[in-house]
């Protein structure tokens, strides 16, 4: 058999045939090698750089992951979101490149001990003791898919380029034609004279029939129907399951206190109004006519005949006051009574506490279960992490939740709630953890859809520290429906009156709405709409206060002198017009005003370092190869 094969090897078309075959193979490897040879790699040059595919392709793994944990379980990435994520990594690495081009121009150089420095002050690479942890830092590291040389190397081009861009930062300065609007809108104070028309006052209605009450049954169907309801089945990891497994000791619970004693120190504070005065006979005089029945605005007014300061502090720490004596003499002070003239290092000061604010300073024996959750939450960091890479393994392999290993420190939870986390007997359902974990999970519950897989997510909970995972499953969709007439009658009366009570109030608030705007005097129109007006308490834009419907405070600083405004709340109809007006007075605050030149300083400053960011990135005039970033973004 052997020697008919080698006899036939031996004839002219078996020789032929060979040789075509070994032909191929070289033509088809030289194919290959020129293909090779002749493929780019990179996706971006920038200048004399060049970004290649695999660090596109990192930064974009990272991002999209992200990106990914934020959608609902069991929804994947859209062809849109990664495409617009692909391009911004792509972006961020074209700026990164340029800025990096010009630190080399520059010779701005970072060494090996700053970025070590900054690496161990990071909050995220702390052990339990406060101290930068090398196991923490490998585990967040990996967590995030980072090598320790690729971080530092990031670190490092982080710390250069923000010592470059805040040196351009720091170069912005602003004019008062700038600063001086801004700070008057901030710092402007407004009241308004005001009249209420409460719902609940409104003379009730006529008995309505009973078609009336069917239409407006029928007419409000979403009124009357059950909410849908979810029965969902869910795990948990946190630092609170896992807490039987890590133990506390009164001195981790001393040392962790003493290291976040701040946390639990509350300054005092004080609002007030305060007169400054060169000598105690004036100080006096103000003194009695603000005791008289004076107020603000006429002290104001009276303090700029005499050529004397009028200015107000808002929830001050004694340290924001010019002068110690005076601070002294608020924080001792009883609230809105005016005080008698005070002597201090800058002159003599009469004042008003308008808002006095308790300081605490709580005990560890105060705060000892929120100090011993936090100091779980820390020492729970590495073991989580490890836990969490186990469970999302097992999800990813198609084991359910009902087969979870019961040695990795879950809990877990089954029920029926509705979308504000309610069960079907109207209490709370009882779902555990923190309150970011609980909201979480019901929001989670009523995007999913029954039959999607589990998906590990992660939550941050900062009211109990560090953060917790969670999966879960909808195993039943019990749907909304219209309840009976019958079931619903007595609520759907009470409705239909309350309907009918607003209407009425709401005529009458526009009338006195109109009367205003006809002619007739605020108090005129009020007494004619049988209500008593009253004034509110002033306020700026941001500052809330007692009295001061924030409906209406929305408004007030839009209206023109006695422009009236009506506003409906959820108890009332109001109608008011601006009562006091009080522009800032940036000589007699100079405090503020400077603090609103720091805050556009600041923002110029930002605008400043990206129109930079953005010239250096042109000036290194980027190519980008389209085809090879599809091929990461569009796979």
């Amino acid at each position: 058999m052997i020697t008919a094969f080698r006899r036939y090897l031996e004839t002219w078309y078996a020789r032929a045939f060979f040789m075509i075959m070994v032909f191929a193979f070289i033509i088809w490897g030289v194919g290959d090698v020129v293909r090779l040879i002749g493929t780019s790699t990179w996706v971006a040059k920038v200048g004399g750089r060049t970004i290649e595919a695999q660090t596109l392709m990192a930064e974009y793994q990272r991002d999209i992951a992200a990106a990914t944990r934020e959608l609902p379980a069991g929804q994947e990435a859209s062809a849109d979101l990664r495409r617009r994520v692909g391009e911004t990594a792509l972006q961020r690495l074209i700026g990164q490149a340029a800025l990096a081009i010009e630190l080399q121009d520059l010779r701005i150089v970072t060494p090996d001990k700053a970025v070590a420095e900054v690496a161990h002050d990071m909050p995220a690479f702390r052990g339990s003791d406060g101290k930068f942890s090398k196991p923490v830092f490998d585990t967040v590291l990996r967590n995030n898919g980072l090598t320790e040389a690729r971080f530092l190397d990031m670190l490092r081009s982080d710390i250069s380029q923000r010592q470059l861009l805040g040196a351009v930062a720091a170069g912005a300065s602003v004019p008062d034609v700038l600063v001086k609007p801004l700070y008057e809108a901030q710092y402007e104070k407004r009241s308004a004279d005001m009249a209420e028309f409460p719902l609940a006052a409104a003379p009730a209605p006529a008995e309505p029939d009973q078609a009336t009450l069917h239409r407006w049954y029928d007419n409000h169907p979403d009124s009357y129907a059950s909410s849908e309801y979810r029965r969902i089945k869910a795990i948990e990891l946190s630092p609170r399951t896992l807490a039987p497994e890590i133990t506390v000791t009164d001195d981790d619970l001393k040392a962790w206190y003493d290291q976040h004693r701040t946390e639990f120190v509350t300054t005092a504070k004080r609002s007030s109004e305060v007169i400054s005065v060169s000598d105690e006979a004036k100080a006096k005089a103000l003194a009695e006519q603000w005791r008289g029945g004076a107020g603000w605005a006429a002290m104001q007014k009276a303090a700029a005949e005499q050529g004397v300061g009028a200015i107000t502090f808002d929830d001050a720490v004694p340290s924001q006051f010019p002068d110690p004596d005076l601070a002294k003499a608020v924080f001792a002070a009883p609230a809105d009574t005016v005080s008698s003239p005070v002597h201090g290092a800058l002159g003599w000061f009469v004042f008003k506490v308008t808002k006095a604010t308790a300081g605490q300073d709580k005990t560890l024996e105060e705060v000892k279960d929120t100090v011993r959750s936090r100091v779980i939450a820390d020492k729970a960091t590495d073991l989580m992490y490890d836990r969490a890479n186990k469970v999302d393994n097992l999800l990813a392999n198609g084991t359910s939740l009902d087969e979870m290993p019961a040695d990795l420190g879950l809990a877990g939870v089954s029920g029926t709630l509705d979308s504000e986390g309610n069960a079907m007997d109207g209490s709370k359902a009882p779902i555990p953890g923190a309150p970011e974990l609980k909201a979480a999970i019901i929001k989670a519950a009523f995007q999913a859809q029954k039959g999607d897989p589990p998906r590990l997510t992660e939550v941050q909970t900062p009211s109990l520290g560090g953060s917790a995972y969670f999966a879960l499953v909808v195993e039943n969709v019990i749907p909304s429906a219209p309840r009976p007439y019958d079931e619903v009658a007595q609520k759907v009366k009470e409705d239909w009156t309350f309907d009918q009570q607003r209407k009425e109030q709401e005529r009458a608030a526009a009338g006195m709405l109109a009367a205003i705007k006809s002619g007739r005097s605020f108090s005129d129109a009020a007494t004619i709409a049988g209500v008593t007006p009253h004034i509110t308490p002033l306020v700026t834009r941001d500052q809330t206060a007692e009295g001061m419907p924030p409906e209406l405070q929305r408004v007030l600083f839009e209206l023109k002198p006695s422009e009236p405004t009506m506003q409906e709340t959820a108890e009332a109809f109001i109608v008011a017009v601006p009562a006091e007006i009080i522009d800032p007075d940036p000589k007699a605050d100079q405090a503020g005003y400077d603090q609103v030149r720091k805050a556009v300083a600041r923002s110029v400053g930002q605008d400043l370092s990206s129109v930079f960011a953005e010239a250096l990135r042109l000036r290194a005039n980027p190519r980008v190869d389209q085809k090879n970033v599809d091929q990461i973004i569009q796979p």
